[in-house]
């Protein structure tokens, strides 16, 4: 009986012990905040801090990078912030095995340069070339992890990693949630390094 028992709550308790609702950074839409109303994006996470921004009571889409003691912290103009998590709700869209949310894209400093996907293509951007250079993608690795936003992009002669990960653009006051790591290969071999995002 007790060998029974002790199956029968494995049974029960598994399926649930092995879901997670979310691994940062991720999106959430806000939720709970009254029209005409605002939610308060503060400088360190608790209520008394002071107001460096406000989302709309219907605002969707908004990526969270990091959470500490009930708050996430998100990106507002070229400052980071922290809002309350009750007042967010987490998407269940927004990492699909295999594929990319619609907003990701990558950037970095020392050089300057921004990659995105686009219409089948890893395009890459630099101050120099504003058109891009434009790589078909051949595959989007995932971890096989529930909703891990880990990333490796193969495209023609370029691999870029993205790991969730607190990262500096080293340019503004934001802070991104996942790393990024881009190899060109080819007869000129080159790394560079900077931040993703997924913010629509």
């Amino acid at each position: 009986m007790l060998r029974t028992t002790l199956a029968l709550t494995l049974a029960l308790a598994g399926p649930a012990a092995a879901t997670q609702e979310y691994i940062l950074p991720t999106l959430f839409d806000v939720a709970g905040v009254a029209t005409g109303d605002v939610l308060n994006i503060r400088a360190e996470p608790n209520a008394q801090a002071t107001i460096i921004g406000t989302l709309a009571p219907d605002a969707r889409r908004i990526e969270v990078v990091e959470e500490r003691r009930g708050w996430g912290r998100v990106n507002t103009a070229e400052a980071s912030g922290w809002v309350s998590m009750r007042y967010l709700a987490y998407r269940t869209d927004v990492w699909q095995p295999g594929a990319l949310p619609a907003g990701f894209r990558c950037l970095g400093t020392e050089p300057f340069w921004d990659a995105r996907p686009e219409a089948g293509d890893l395009v890459l951007r630099s101050p120099e070339d504003q058109a891009g250079d434009r790589r078909p993608v051949q595959t989007v690795l995932d971890t096989g992890i529930f909703r891990d936003p880990a990333r490796v992009v193969v495209a023609r002669d370029v691999t870029l990693f993205a790991q969730p990960q607190i990262c500096s653009d080293g340019m503004s006051d934001r802070l991104f949630g996942l790393s990024a790591t881009i190899v060109l290969h080819g007869d000129q071999p080159r790394l560079l390094s900077g931040c993703c995002t997924i913010q629509p």
